[in-house]
């Protein structure tokens, strides 16, 4: 038996090394573990910094936590919008796969109605063959 692949089997198939990242990436990042963690993370950034007793690699107001912020949107920005195209390229080939569906179904439907139509015109026209007999 063949298994026809459907619109997202199909996609899936042509994604390339760089989209499959963009795409763990940006789950990744948009995820409550995500931001759970980066929070832990950086209160113990700043706690280590503000109470240790020997050596504060930065120091208040924080410039290389900063820095490290900064670098991080820099490239996570470019890599959620690069998921995101894809996502919309995604989206378009749904709704076209969607459209072409429905296009089948209503050629369907309209070759449904148009048997139906002729059952009912047989059927009428044997009922007034059999009535004209009648009067007859």
């Amino acid at each position: 038996m063949i298994k026809h692949k459907n619109w997202h089997e199909k996609h899936t198939e042509t994604l390339h090394f760089g989209s499959r990242l963009a795409d763990a990436v940006a789950q990744g990042m948009g995820s409550w573990k995500f931001i759970i963690v980066q929070t832990i993370l950086v209160i113990l950034w700043m706690a280590l910094n503000i109470i240790g007793f020997f050596y504060h690699w930065d120091v208040y107001p924080f410039i290389l936590l900063n820095l490290l912020f900064s670098t991080q949107a820099a490239y996570a920005a470019p890599i959620i919008m690069m998921s995101q195209n894809r996502q919309s390229e995604r989206d378009r080939m749904q709704a076209q796969a969607d459209y072409q569906t429905n296009i089948d179904a209503k050629l369907e439907i309209e070759a449904l109605t148009l048997i139906l139509n002729k059952l009912d015109v047989e059927k009428l026209d044997k009922i007034i063959a059999m009535l004209e007999e009648m009067k007859k």
